[in-house]
């Protein structure tokens, strides 16, 4: 992890953000009859988009905690962290498991974690120093 003034309160708000997914992945999902409205036709594969904006959110959100050299341990630990959300899915009747989700989440962390690279990484400490710079 990296030198962080307020380690405590960003694992807090790591693990309330992991469990927030899990609950909104394992929540009965709303149902929208697609063949009667065409104009959102488009919005069948909202799911699967769904999770590819949730693990890019994630690899960024945690690529902000942990130096580059960690990002490979991170990729493993959301690519686990997706596959137990499909283990959970699988055993709910309302629920169901897929694997395009799984590679939907694969390609989000992979995503997410090129934006880090690029310069988005490590975002946690300039955001400290903003806020110690806001407080005097």
């Amino acid at each position: 992890m990296l030198e962080l003034r307020y380690v405590h309160a960003w694992r807090a708000a790591s693990v309330v953000l992991l469990s927030l997914v899990l609950a909104a992945t394992l929540a009965p999902s709303f149902y929208l009859d697609f063949a009667q409205v065409d104009v959102i036709g488009w919005l069948s594969g909202v799911d699967k988009w769904s999770h590819f904006l949730a693990f890019l959110l994630l690899s960024l959100w945690f690529a902000g905690l942990y130096r580059r050299q960690r990002y490979w341990l991170l990729a493993l630990g959301l690519f686990a962290f997706g596959v137990l959300i499909e283990l959970c899915q699988s055993v709910i009747a309302y629920r169901s498991a897929e694997w395009l989700d799984l590679a939907a989440d694969v390609a989000g962390v992979a995503a997410g974690l090129s934006v880090a690279w690029i310069g988005a990484g490590g975002w946690c400490q300039r955001v400290e120093v903003w806020l110690a710079t806001r407080a005097g």
